[in-house]
């Protein structure tokens, strides 16, 4: 059987649902909605191998924006949005040491635009462990952070995982956040949703190009993941769009044919600079958006 791909957990419960016919309880999962700063959250937490099984996800939490204000231009969108990524990921790095360096790691090519998430967020990061190594007088009250553009190994040669495991070794990292972009199954999600994990990444899995993955058990250190949907796999959009379980033979043959928005250089943009604060906010207490700005510009 055909089946439908995606990189969201919220995505895979509702696919678990719409199978589950009378069945109605998804052993192992439990899933709560709220809201922050005006924006959706959806939260989904496998607890055990049950609930990893049926969802095909790793144990663990998966938070999902939806950033619908952002794309309506509302008042302040920007900065709640920032604000809102910054107060969920603040949650997973509860356990994090208050002082330890965190390592930034964009993932992606960046000369294709819905793969560019990765690396355009490393240009919006605060890179402070410099400073407060040499400078502690003046920035010792920052968090050090260090960030890297990993690429990818058609362009560099090095899996983006064994440069990142590298890196590790020689800063020891208290922790490591990795960015990068994620497929969904449906259009409306596509560059309006940002997936927060505190379980990893496989990068690639979402095109079906599985790489190394890049989590706690390769690293060492906890590993969280933030990502945004900006493709869509064809034969996935054909299938939601006639409401079928199967491919339809207009689909096949299309396995590798992914959909993306005609503005996605914008909305990558966007999004990415969104990303790149919120990380910002929830690493350096006590700043806000706009030291953020004064700071990296």
């Amino acid at each position: 059987m055909w089946k439908k791909r995606t990189d969201l957990a919220l995505e895979a419960k509702e696919l678990w649902q719409e199978g589950a016919q009378e069945q109605t309880e998804l052993a192992g999962v439990e899933a709560h909605s709220s809201r922050r700063e005006g924006f959706g959250v959806d939260t989904v937490r496998v607890l055990d191998e049950r609930g990893a099984r049926e969802l095909d996800k790793p144990v663990g939490s998966y938070i999902t924006l939806t950033l619908d204000g952002l794309r309506r231009r509302e008042e302040d969108a920007f900065g709640r949005a920032a604000r809102a990524i910054a107060g969920e990921l603040k949650g997973l790095l509860a356990g994090v040491e208050e002082r330890g360096t965190v390592l930034v790691a964009g993932l992606g090519n960046r000369a294709i635009t819905p793969d560019a998430i990765g690396p355009l967020v490393h240009r919006h990061t605060m890179v402070t462990r410099h400073l407060v190594e040499q400078v502690p007088e003046h920035f010792g009250a920052l968090r050090p952070v260090a960030s890297l553009s990993a690429g990818v190994l058609g362009t560099t040669g090095v899996e983006s995982g064994t440069l990142i495991q590298a890196v590790c070794r020689a800063i020891r990292p208290a922790c490591v956040i990795v960015v990068d972009a994620l497929a969904s199954r449906s259009l409306h999600r596509v560059c309006n949703t940002v997936q927060l994990a505190d379980t990893g990444i496989i990068p690639g899995s979402g095109v079906g190009n599985h790489r190394q993955a890049i989590d706690r058990r390769t690293l060492g250190v906890p590993v969280i993941a933030v990502g945004v949907p900006t493709v869509v796999d064809g034969a996935t959009l054909a299938m939601d769009l006639l409401g079928q379980s199967e491919p339809p033979e207009l689909a096949q043959g299309v396995e590798n044919l992914m959909v993306t928005p005609r503005d996605i250089d914008a909305q990558v943009a966007e999004l990415a600079k969104v990303i790149g604060f919120g990380i910002n906010l929830a690493l350096q207490d006590g700043l806000s958006v706009e030291d953020v700005e004064l700071f990296l510009s």
